[in-house]
């Protein structure tokens, strides 16, 4: 290309000086471009991408896809409506209402140095990370670039001689920037699902605590039972070994036959039999609450706890109507509802525009020396309109994938909603069958007492036989043994029905209420 063919005002001059006339080609390639500036044509374009786009915003359509599933309502599954049906006031400390210092120890050190708790709170933190991650993209993004290329230029391109057909360096320095409207609300809807999970990440988090905590009482209570069933166990063994000897002394003095003597000294293999088998359950108990408590399997190897009564939380006459705020399993679910009805919103959005302004400002130059001079600067600003058309169907497959996971939100709260008024109402009916077992039990424990003093005195006495003082035996040590059972049953329950009413879990005041994603997910 000849300097004939450009417009006079942008001729390169002739030089005999070589980088003179690279200089002077500079501002002429500028002037170009300036000459090319329209600003009339600009917003000829935008007027017509703005009519382009009202035009073909129908070309990707939602029709046909939306979620089906429907959150249950609390009194379809029974929970009650009255204003007074409401959860008794659990403290978030229950465990030490049992008046242990052992106890609360082990709670305290299950709290702090939990594997499963510290899962919990990581997973926080990557969804607070995800949080700023999401809430980023809807700020001013501004970047900046620097870049030198050392390139031939060919001397038959829009770049004329003297640069054409010669070994140049070309350089640039600017900054970008770029801010998107968000007009359809995909970015708030997708910071609203980040939300929504960091929140059910923090109810999961209480719930574990409220599990773990139950799960080391349970456990305590558990090893008490054990131990006291060793120690109806260890009692029986005492008294067939004091039987025994009685046995003895009457074979020896011809009252008893050594059929008699058999049946006792095989009553005592079995006790023992009975002793070890609780060692061992004794044992792995300990293994348990141990681990429970982030501690060595034989840290606890001493842990003798005993059963000891303590205050019943008052039953409610129905599943109080509250629960759904009182439990941070529902709570966290609920929160998963929000962040996949808010998912859902966001895939919607990406069916409309995506409008931006972008701009940059630097230096652009031929020669790195000719970079940071005055005439080497460059500077635009302008829309960008991005509307999905043809997508071969991704958008809508988005769609229907969001809303297929608000469905499985939605029922999976739902699930947490039966199976925590079924937790509820199974705690209370076993509490109340335990205390109706336990004075039922006692009045039975004290006439088999009784009925086993009686033959063992009459078998002394050489009025009764050997059988006969058995079978009291037998009945007396299931009583003791059920006694015992009832009494770790009744502790165990009150436990089950503290965690079942929520464990003292209260839904912060930012935090919404049950209703909250009712309505969210049904205006979908």
């Amino acid at each position: 290309m000849s300097s004939q063919c450009l417009p006079e005002q942008i001729q390169p001059k002739q030089s005999s000086d070589r980088k003179s006339g690279l200089m002077s080609a500079i501002p002429s390639l500028q002037a170009l471009r300036a000459h090319r500036e329209l600003p009339a044509l600009t917003a000829l374009v935008v007027a017509l991408a703005s009519t382009l786009v009202l035009t073909l915003a129908g070309c990707a359509s939602t029709n046909g896809i939306a979620p089906g599933a429907k959150l249950v309502e609390p009194t379809a599954v029974g929970l009650a409506d009255q204003a007074d049906a409401v959860s008794p006031a659990i403290e978030a400390s229950w465990w030490q209402s049992f008046g242990d210092s052992t106890l609360n120890g082990l709670v305290d050190k299950a709290l702090t140095g939990s594997p499963t708790l510290k899962v919990a709170q990581t997973r926080i933190t990557r969804a607070q990370a995800a949080i700023d991650n999401v809430a980023a993209a809807d700020g001013l993004q501004v970047t900046g670039q620097f870049d030198a290329t050392r390139q031939r230029f060919t001397e038959t391109g829009l770049v004329p001689p003297p640069i054409g057909g010669t070994m140049q360096t070309t350089a640039t320095l600017q900054a970008a920037a770029s801010w998107e409207f968000d007009f359809f609300g995909r970015n708030r809807a997708a910071l609203d699902a980040a939300l929504g999970s960091q929140r059910a990440q923090e109810a999961e988090l209480q719930a574990a605590r409220v599990l773990l905590a139950a799960n080391v009482s349970r456990n305590y209570v558990q090893l008490a039972r054990l131990l006291e069933q060793r120690d109806v166990a260890t009692r029986s063994l005492q008294q067939r070994d004091d039987i025994l000897s009685l046995i003895r002394q009457r074979v020896q003095a011809g009252l008893d036959t050594t059929v008699e003597l058999r049946q006792g000294e095989g009553a005592l293999p079995e006790t023992r039999q009975q002793v070890e088998a609780l060692n061992e359950q004794i044992a792995l108990t300990r293994h348990a609450l141990a681990a429970l408590t982030a501690q060595a399997p034989n840290a606890l190897d001493t842990l003798n706890p005993r059963l000891q009564p303590v205050q019943a939380v008052p039953l409610p006459a129905n599943v109080p109507a509250d629960l759904l705020g009182r439990r941070a399993d529902i709570s966290a679910a609920r929160w998963r509802v929000e962040a996949a009805t808010s998912d859902v919103k966001s895939a919607r959005a990406q069916f409309y525009p995506n409008i931006s302004l972008t701009g940059f400002a630097g230096f652009s130059s031929i020669g790195l020396d000719n970079l940071l001079k005055s005439d080497s600067q460059q500077y635009g600003i302008g829309p960008a309109i991005r509307l999905p058309i043809f997508d071969g169907g991704r958008l809508r497959a988005n769609l229907r994938g969001k809303s297929a996971d608000l469905d499985l939100a939605i029922e999976s709260y739902n699930a947490a909603v039966l199976d925590a008024v079924r937790d509820v109402a199974d705690q209370i009916s076993s509490l109340q069958s335990i205390e109706r077992q336990q004075k039922e039990q006692a009045s039975a424990q004290v006439s088999a007492e009784a009925a086993y003093d009686i033959a063992t005195q009459r078998y002394k006495a050489g009025l009764g036989t050997y059988l006969v003082v058995l079978n009291a035996e037998s009945t007396v040590l299931t009583q003791r043994r059920l006694g015992t059972d009832l009494k770790a049953r009744a502790l165990d329950t009150q436990v089950a029905l503290i965690r079942s009413l929520g464990g003292g879990y209260t839904v912060a005041a930012k935090t919404a209420t049950a209703a909250a994603p009712v309505r969210t997910a049904q205006a979908l």
